[in-house]
């Protein structure tokens, strides 16, 4: 068995909604580049894996049939299909998209039988994490949810309980929805408020369906939220409602719009912070789930100074070879890199570890994430046992 497996094809390079879309498949190319330089394929923890072919059987695990043929109609005509999400700007039609999007499937539910049935403790897709994806439309930059379908393989094989935590800047809609009705899953979202930020949602209380009330935590952040109170919001919620569930996996989406570079969304978490909260989920994996950890992609769109970084950093730490805050980054990636995008590349991996308050020191009604925190704390703990002021 190997601690870690990387779902790797060239492949996923074919999710590509063309010239100027944010959903540059350069994030990947970069990321696996930098992994590279990094030394961590030669590492014998790590695994790297092709990905294998996908069916309409495995997508249709969490989207309806008609919008499966849909999308595959949109692919063989090129024409749109407004009503189910096909090309509008977010998503735009591009010949191969049914292959391209269904193989993103595929490489996350691989991941989850990995992690499942022993193969590895943790496995990697830096591909997936496309949240927004309902089952009967696409929704921004998403085709088909990778995320969902991992989920659903974990269930379908035998998981009880299995919790979905999304650190993306945009509320993980698609998945909650998904899974709104089902009292096996928890989905925990951190994300900046829906009032400022596509798609609107996440709201504290949204909370689950009648059978599942309590099973979607959302925390809705203010805009320029920064590190420090992000890592303290994420601590303030996520470890305590994942003990309370105690799943058997963990699925986590760490898409990095959130940090202060991104163009896609307001918030302003360095890459120091989500390397944080990664090691948190990891632990949180070890130490509720025998290590059974899926980690995906997801947003993100600095494409150079932020993507690669964080992603890199994500495979490393499920390799357990955790690369520190502030290395340097290899000079042979820093110049492919400006090579390829015009651009001058940072020199390090972030910059050093964040200071921030736990939520345990008191809480601040003059806060602005405080208030945030105490909001969601509100409608899920008591539902789960949990003192909302105390715990």
């Amino acid at each position: 068995m190997s601690v870690a497996r990387l779902l790797w094809s060239p492949e996923l390079l074919t999710y590509d909604f063309g010239p100027g879309h944010p959903m540059a498949p350069a994030r990947l190319d970069l990321t696996f580049r930098l992994a590279d330089a990094f030394g961590l394929f030669d590492e014998p923890s790590l695994e790297v894996v092709r990905i294998p072919p996908s069916t309409d059987d495995l997508v249709r695990t969490v989207h309806d049939g008609d919008y499966v043929a849909a999308v595959r109609r949109a692919d063989r005509t090129g024409e749109p299909d407004l009503v189910r999400g096909l090309g509008t700007e977010d998503n735009p039609v591009f010949a191969g998209m049914h292959e391209a999007a269904s193989r993103l499937v595929s490489a996350s539910v691989a991941a989850a039988e990995a992690t499942w049935t022993g193969a590895a403790e943790h496995a990697v897709n830096i591909a997936g994490g496309m949240h927004h994806a309902r089952r009967a439309g696409a929704s921004g930059f998403c085709l088909y949810n990778d995320a969902a379908a991992a989920v659903q393989r974990l269930l379908d094989l035998g998981a009880r309980r299995v919790a979905y935590v999304d650190l993306d800047a945009h509320h993980g809609d698609g998945v909650e929805s998904i899974f709104w009705d089902d009292p096996r899953v928890l989905t925990v979202s951190v994300h900046q408020d829906g009032r400022s930020l596509f798609p609107g949602t996440g709201n504290p209380a949204d909370t689950g369906g009648t059978a599942a009330d309590c099973t979607a935590v959302n925390v809705a952040l203010p805009p320029r939220t920064d590190s420090a109170r992000w890592l303290r919001a994420v601590d303030a919620v996520l470890p305590l409602v994942l003990r309370e569930f105690r799943p058997d996996a963990i699925v986590s989406q760490h898409g990095t719009d959130a940090h202060g570079n991104d163009p896609m969304a307001d918030l302003n978490v360095g890459i120091d912070a989500q390397l944080t909260a990664a090691s948190w989920v990891h632990d949180l994996a070890h130490e509720l789930c025998e290590g059974r950890w899926v980690a995906l992609g997801g947003g993100g769109y600095a494409v150079v100074d932020v993507v690669p970084l964080v992603w890199t950093a994500l495979v490393a730490q499920a390799a357990h070879v955790p690369l520190a805050p502030a290395t340097p980054l290899p000079e042979v990636w820093r110049t492919a890199a400006e090579e390829m995008s015009g651009l001058t590349p940072a020199r390090a991996l972030g910059k050093a570890p964040v200071v921030w308050r736990p939520w345990s020191e008191g809480y601040d009604p003059s806060d602005a994430v405080d208030r945030a925190v105490l909001a969601t704390r509100r409608h899920v703990f008591p539902g789960l046992g949990l003192d909302p002021f105390l715990d």
